[in-house]
């Protein structure tokens, strides 16, 4: 396919970029090759889009991430002169949610799914366009739902973000998307009172948010922002801003755990100002990303704002709600302790650390191992070898009652570490008890 002119807007770009026809075709080479479905383009490729040819459907979604990192900002399809895709209608959603959960659930299929990449051209919807945007969809099988249902739905995945914050991702996951596939899909094309029907999308958000952020933990980032943006449109459809927002949120926490500090803070600001009428405890949780987003893109007066901004909702917010979108002193303090280390002050951010462990529950299993392994690698950073010992000590013990992606990961940097101080004698007694309880695939 091809246009009669010159595409313009993709011109535009280009020129934006700064980059050679080859560099261009490197770049979309590149993140093909990360999703894992490599291709081959070359400088006369990139000449015929730029004169009008139409890229093949596949590639595009490539050629729009790489001039993204490369500017370092969203690019929407129509600005590179390529066509919009269409809105999902009701039956989209729910036939998408049916898909991406059996997917997930056939181990046969994971390879392909979790190749999918993390995108920061992903286009994030305003509060007021995604809400009422679904309407019932009509189908048979469960003929009629009601709020028995939808107290069912919440209570399994409160029970699926127990499991998931005490033994990972990994052992959790495939529970979440059975559940979504074979129960939650049917609910939402049932019928039911509207009061009901509005409840169940809700609950179906939240259930997706937890799967995408289990995706997360698992290092299935493409995946997991197509979960979040379910999540996001079942929120809109329910008008349930709790969800909405805290899905945004989430988003921005995996683009700065991912080092894409602008996208980060592009979603932690759309999470905020979509929940202008939110309470203390959901502003601290909302400041607190802006914060350490702001940190991490290098404008030091806007993160030290936005965390006295969480600090002084934090001491106002009563007591913790037992939601696993929660935030408190804990989680606070953490944050605290990054947007200080983005700062360039890492004894300030080991002490926030340390005393976030302090305030952090036990069972959050996950959680502790992540949070301590960054612990100890910036002790180690420091020259504090023994200090980062005892930390990592602490890290062994909890690791083996954990299936977790991020947690493997953690587990593999530390021998990495450790490695070269294998002549101290701290240092190599760790070593020697990680060894013990590492599997083969993670040693160096």
């Amino acid at each position: 396919m091809s246009t009669s002119e010159p595409n313009s807007g993709l011109e535009r770009l280009f020129r934006e970029t700064g980059w050679s026809l080859r560099q261009f075709a490197q770049a979309v080479n590149r993140i093909g090759t990360e999703q894992g479905t490599p291709v081959q383009y070359r400088p006369p490729s990139v000449h015929q889009w730029l004169k009008g040819g139409m890229p093949r459907e596949s590639a595009r979604p490539l050629i729009l991430e790489a001039l993204a990192r490369r500017l370092g900002r969203p690019v929407a399809p129509a600005e590179a002169g390529f066509p919009t895709p269409e809105a999902p209608s009701a039956s989209g959603t729910v036939d998408g949610i049916i898909d991406l959960g059996r997917q997930d659930m056939d181990p046969s299929r994971r390879s392909v799914i979790g190749s999918a990449l993390f995108s920061v051209a992903l286009t994030v919807p305003n509060w007021p366009d995604v809400v009422g945007r679904m309407e019932a969809v009509q189908t048979g099988g469960i003929q009629k739902i009601g709020m028995e249902d939808v107290h069912m739905v919440i209570a399994m995945t409160e029970r699926v973000s127990d499991l998931d914050d005490q033994f990972g991702g990994r052992t959790a996951r495939p529970m979440a998307a059975a559940f979504l596939v074979n129960t939650v899909a049917p609910y939402l094309r049932a019928q039911g009172p509207e009061t009901a029907r509005k409840a169940m999308m809700a609950a179906a958000s939240d259930l997706c948010y937890l799967t995408g952020y289990m995706a997360v933990d698992e290092g299935l980032h493409g995946l997991a922002q197509q979960y979040y943006q379910k999540a996001l449109q079942l929120a809109g459809a329910s008008e349930d801003h709790l969800t909405f927002c805290t899905t945004l949120r989430g988003m921005s926490v995996q683009a700065v755990d991912l080092g894409h500090g602008a996208a980060a803070m592009r979603l932690a600001d759309a999470a905020a100002s979509a929940s202008p009428q939110a309470g203390p405890r959901m502003r601290a949780f909302l400041a607190g990303q802006q914060a350490h987003a702001a940190a991490q893109t290098g404008n030091p007066k806007q993160a030290l704002m936005h965390l006295r901004d969480a600090e002084a909702a934090m001491e106002k917010a009563e007591s913790q709600s037992a939601t696993f979108a929660s935030y408190n002193p804990s989680s606070l303090t953490y944050h605290i302790g990054q947007v200080r280390y983005e700062l360039g002050d890492i004894a300030g951010s080991i002490q926030a650390l340390q005393e976030s462990d302090k305030m952090r529950h036990r069972s959050f299993r996950r959680n502790r191992i992540r949070y301590l392994s960054i612990l100890a690698e910036r002790q180690l950073e420091i020259g504090h070898l023994e200090a980062a010992c005892e930390t990592w000590g602490q890290v062994i013990e909890i690791y083996p009652h954990v299936q977790s992606g991020q947690c493997d990961r953690s587990i593999s940097r530390m021998h990495s570490r450790i490695h070269p101080y294998q002549k101290n004698a701290t240092a190599r007694a760790l070593f020697e008890r990680a060894r013990a309880i590492t599997p083969s695939s993670l040693l160096v």
